[in-house]
């Protein structure tokens, strides 16, 4: 991909290597505190105790951190460490900016052809964990938007994942994780994401799984519109980039995420489509530039 030298976004809020902490003891913490004697002397406060220390740390196996929401600390603050980035984290940084501008060209050149304005996101760069609208969330749920404070959030981490662990490698793979989130934002705007929540309320599991397959497509289409702009409008695409971001989206695939876990294929459970939904309606986006192609929820068989 053809990307050194061009725009970078202003949008990117970069809190790599920041740790989240929260600050003193919130009413919860002093009371518990307070409480603490007497329950070590009570046989039940000493089981409740037990307890409350195996649901903190299995959830900090999960990936979430409920000591805050149980000590009533409030909100978290971060500490800047003192350690500087890398080149090639400082690249890899540059990257994710300029291909976050390059959306942001797209979908404001889209949006004006519309008739409308486009409201651009932030993309914030972390390690291990963040804080966000959506909650507190570690790197291993991977790159995720959040339309609650409509920011991306990307641990660059999940590339060495993409290359490694999903034998999917090349900028214009992580360029297409990028923009797919970018989808869900476009989503929000346009108040899609909105409309499939409303939707889902009141219906059973399987139901709700559809609903957000159908979007997950839709946000692929919505990357493949991305790339035929960064393509026919800028040239940015190089031999062999349209086979990297295809490679990406069978990648992540449901079905093929469920085999390489040695479970069983289970369509139901699926939410965000197979590996063959994925890279079709990618290519769609991307071979027609058109966003009326993109309407993962007028069709029948998605």
């Amino acid at each position: 991909m053809r990307w050194r030298g061009r725009r970078q976004s202003s949008n990117v809020e970069d809190r790599r290597g920041q740790s989240v902490r929260y600050g003193g003891a919130g009413a919860g913490g002093l009371m518990l505190l307070r409480l603490l004697p007497n329950m070590l002397r009570s046989k039940t406060g000493r089981v409740i105790l037990i307890v409350g220390v195996l649901v903190v740390v299995g959830a900090k196996f999960l990936g979430v951190d409920v000591l805050p929401m149980l000590l009533g600390t409030g909100s978290p603050t971060t500490v800047q460490p003192s350690r500087e980035l890398t080149e090639q984290e400082q690249e890899l940084a540059d990257f994710v900016s300029v291909v976050l501008a390059d959306t942001e060209d797209t979908w404001n050149q889209i949006f004006t052809d519309l008739g409308g304005s486009y409201t651009e996101p932030t993309l914030v760069l972390f390690s291990d964990r963040v804080n966000s609208a959506c909650g507190l969330a570690s790197s291993a749920v991977g790159p995720f938007y959040c339309p609650g404070d409509q920011q991306v959030y990307l641990d660059l981490a999940f590339f060495r994942d993409l290359r490694e662990r999903y034998a999917a490698p090349g900028d214009f793979a992580q360029a297409y994780v990028i923009a797919h989130e970018v989808g869900h934002h476009v989503q929000t705007v346009m108040g899609i994401g909105a409309e499939v929540r409303q939707a889902g309320q009141g219906r059973s599991q399987s139901e709700v799984n559809a609903l957000s397959v159908r979007q997950e497509l839709q946000a692929d289409c919505f990357a493949g519109l991305w790339g035929h702009a960064a393509q026919t409008q800028r040239q940015l695409l190089e031999p062999r980039d349209l086979e990297e971001a295809l490679g990406a989206a069978s990648a992540i695939g449901d079905d093929r995420l469920q085999r390489q876990t040695g479970g069983t294929v289970v369509p139901d459970s699926f939410t965000h489509g197979s590996s063959e939904q994925r890279v079709r309606w990618f290519r769609r986006g991307f071979e027609t530039g058109d966003i009326n192609n993109c309407n993962t929820f007028s069709v029948e068989n998605p």
